[in-house]
């Protein structure tokens, strides 16, 4: 199974454990450079061995691809805070509409010979255009929860603008960081690994291109059902949801059952993305979420609230703790210092990254120091300067100086974007500059955190990274209480996004080593389509919050389809660290000690105690939290039953399993996100929903539907 941990946005789908364990080892001992040789074309013919990299067909490709996931992200991050990357997506489906095209169509009209190195381009595309919705689904509505700012629609400009400078000063900042963390230390990588492993299969014959088709035709079909299935609940919601307790209650008279459903949501409900995310997610975090689930929800919540020691199922009453209050603050513990205590227990290989990524950068800033002096200033430089800050190619590089980004690109674009980043911080968001400025050092630092982590076990810690930003800045001067929430909000955007951006683009270059595509070709496929990641970015965040006001309404007992996951940690944790947070009754409190001790020592007891072979059955600490926290019984439900269905499917015909899983689970995943934007849509256009209420819940005669 895939190795999955949510980090409150990112959920991340290789197994590192089995799949990749001595994969590093392997490779370098049947390659001496561990790396694909980019002048070895001993297999494809000769007029082929020149071919483009970059290309705008595979670039904007790549891009519209990434759009889809982007939309599904929306979706999937506003119900429960996990996000998933657009690499192996977009490569299948980028070969299956390329390939057929560079054959059907004449060089002029986007034909012509297709190969490894452009699909690696088209998929570098798709992760940047699906990677900027991680900010729409935590950090920025947690302003709005906060009342600190308007109205999505008032302030499209300062989204746009500050989404903008999010996009690009990860893209510049994650250059000079590949000689280190994919070139010298060469990471696994195991995600970006298993995109290049893709990518090379399909193209390495006819048997291979046929199989490439079959996959991506399996991803086409669920994607459709998915997408066709959802559409038709926005009218049917038999299509959306099934009230097995319900109907069993009623016809029996029984209440208890009724309420299950009625009250504490435990119902099925046809989530195809978390059947596909149940599909690609371990059963450590698959079971530990749902078992939490039924624990915190099933149990503990009504037999409290019977009792009168809850006084009521959910909200937020001044009379006392209801469920999902009471275990608010437990389940924030268990998340963010579970995820910090992963990153610490592997302090070594964090600290090597950092002092390898700041040494990396000290000699880039020095060489575009040097070249400026030398240039345009007409200085003369001592030899010794001259030598020590020169430009050389690592012995280790594989790629000709051409092929890589000219020191130039990066620094000239990671000054223009921190000049345009404090602009915009201070002119829209009152941030004074030097606060920005440690905002965005903040996230190149912590950049070195996250790759190193990325690179050796997968997880990106995008979630811990804004926590990180957000501690520093708990205490930063400011005129109002308002404005030390809005300014801690946004270091924590910024230092989370220039942090994701920069594990996202190196985790590409690593692919792109692996495939033998070019630096610059991917570099360039990247900067092209962050501009389609920041329209499609806002453009989402604005519909859905306009079709969904509930996810911007500061009214925390507002009735809302999205459990909000990640916004309620980001609102929470903003208001305790600027001392605006509500207390919390005496029980509460001990019970987020009990967790947050919990929450440190899972981790430790898992890397140090528990053998290797064991470590897959323990369980996921950030999963238990993310249960309390999740106010909705169906997704935890969904997620199990798309891992039974994983493992019965495994069972039955495990190779099947291994060509198509991944493809059955990406189309389940896009297919309703594309169909949610759809539905908000109609909703905004007052297209009539719920024709057929059959199915529906009844109250006083009354139907009530999803």
């Amino acid at each position: 199974m895939p190795n999955s941990v949510n980090t409150d946005e990112k959920l991340e789908v290789v197994d590192t454990s089995s799949i990749f364990k001595d994969e590093k080892e392997e490779l370098k001992q049947t390659d001496s450079n561990s790396q694909v040789l980019v002048d070895d074309f001993s297999k494809l013919p000769q007029q082929f061995q020149d071919e483009f990299h970059f290309t705008w067909r595979a670039s904007i490709v790549g891009s519209l691809l990434g759009c889809l996931v982007a939309a599904s992200n929306t979706y999937l991050g506003l119900k429960i805070g996990w996000t998933f990357g657009a690499s192996l997506f977009g490569a299948i489906f980028s070969f299956a509409i390329i390939k057929p095209l560079s054959k059907a169509l004449p060089a002029r009209w986007g034909g012509g010979y297709f190969g490894p190195k452009e699909n690696c381009t088209a998929q570098s595309a798709a992760t940047t255009a699906g990677g900027l919705s991680a900010g729409f689904v935590s950090g920025v509505p947690a302003m709005y929860k906060l009342g600190l700012m308007t109205t999505p629609r008032e302030d499209a400009v300062r989204l746009l603008l500050f989404t903008i400078s999010a996009a690009f000063y990860g893209l510049f900042f994650a250059v000079p960081l590949r000689a280190h963390f994919v070139v010298k230390q060469d990471l696994v990588f195991p995600t970006p690994r298993a995109a290049a492993t893709t990518i090379l299969s399909l193209h390495d014959s006819v048997e291979g291109e046929k199989k490439a088709m079959k996959k991506a035709m399996w991803m086409g079909i669920w994607f459709a059902i998915s997408f066709l299935w959802t559409l038709i609940a926005y009218w049917v919601p038999f299509f959306d949801t099934l009230h097995f307790f319900y109907w069993i209650g009623s016809r029996a008279n029984y209440q208890p059952l009724v309420h299950a459903d009625t009250i504490w949501g435990w119902n099925f409900r046809w989530d195809f993305p978390f059947f596909g995310a149940g599909l690609m997610t371990p059963g450590s975090t698959v079971v530990s979420f749902f078992v939490s689930t039924v624990v915190v929800y099933g149990i503990i919540g009504p037999v409290m609230v019977s009792q009168g020691k809850f006084v009521a199922p959910f909200g937020f009453s001044a009379a006392g703790d209801t469920t999902n209050r009471f275990f608010l603050w437990p389940g924030i513990a268990l998340m963010v210092l579970s995820t910090f205590t992963e990153l610490m227990v592997n302090y070594k290989s964090l600290w090597r990254g950092c002092v390898g990524g700041a040494r990396e950068l000290k000699y880039g800033i020095m060489r575009g120091v040097n070249y400026f002096r030398r240039v345009v200033l007409r200085s003369t430089l001592a030899e010794e300067q001259n030598e020590k800050y020169a430009s050389k190619v690592d012995e280790e590089e594989i790629f000709r100086p051409d092929q890589l980004v000219p020191a130039w690109w990066w620094i000239g674009g990671t000054f223009i974007s921190i000049i345009f980043t404090c602009a915009i911080m201070g002119v829209y968001f009152h941030m004074p500059v030097y606060q920005s400025i440690i905002a965005v050092i903040l996230g190149f630092i912590l950049s070195f955190v996250g790759i190193q982590a990325s690179g050796e076990t997968d997880i990106n810690p995008t979630g811990s990274i804004g926590k990180m930003s957000q501690l520093v800045f708990a205490k930063m001067p400011a005129d109002s209480l308002q404005q030390v929430q809005r300014n801690n909000l946004m270091a924590g955007n910024i230092s989370a996004s220039a942090a994701s951006q920069a594990v996202d683009m190196v985790g590409d270059l690593k692919t792109g080593q692996l495939v033998g595509a070019s630096p610059r070709s991917q570099f360039l496929a990247q900067f092209v389509a962050s501009f389609f990641a920041i329209g499609i970015a806002v453009g989402l965040f604005i519909l859905f919050a306009d079709a969904y006001p509930c996810i911007v309404d500061p009214n925390p007992d507002a009735e809302c389809v999205f459990g909000l996951v990640a916004v309620k940690t980001w609102t929470n944790v903003t208001a305790l660290l600027t001392g605006d947070a509500d207390p919390l009754s005496t029980p509460s409190i001990i019970a987020t000690i009990v967790c947050a001790i919990a929450g440190v020592a899972g981790p430790i007891v898992r890397t140090y105690f528990v053998p290797d072979k064991y470590r897959r059955f323990f369980p996921s600490v950030s999963a238990i939290g993310i249960a309390m926290i999740n106010p909705s019984p169906e997704v935890p439900l969904s997620m199990l039953l798309g891992w039974i269905g994983g493992k019965v499917w495994k069972k039955v015909d495990p190779l099947a399993y291994d060509d198509y899983m991944y493809s059955a689970a990406g189309g389940l995943i896009a297919g309703q996100g594309i169909s949610a934007i759809l539905q908000a849509v109609f909703k905004l256009a007052n297209i009539e929903p719920n024709i057929f209420t059959g199915s529906c819940v009844f109250e006083d005669g009354v139907p009530s539907c999803p």
